[in-house]
């Protein structure tokens, strides 16, 4: 198993209730919520950079 990087959070108390609340509905740790919501948000972010990058590409040629 790949080692993981440990960083400390400081979120609101409410967020971390519906993170919780949210989590145990997908049946995942409240850690495993969140690492599940940065991936997507971050493969989400790779694909609307490519994009971009594709289009200034076109744009440019």
């Amino acid at each position: 198993m790949k080692e993981k990087k440990a960083i400390p959070l400081r979120i609101a108390p409410e967020l971390y209730e519906d993170l919780k609340a949210w989590a145990e509905q997908d049946l995942r740790s409240v850690n495993g919520q969140i690492e599940s919501i940065l991936r997507s948000a971050v493969e989400t972010r790779k694909g609307q950079r490519a994009k971009a990058d594709k289009e200034n590409r076109r744009d440019t040629a």
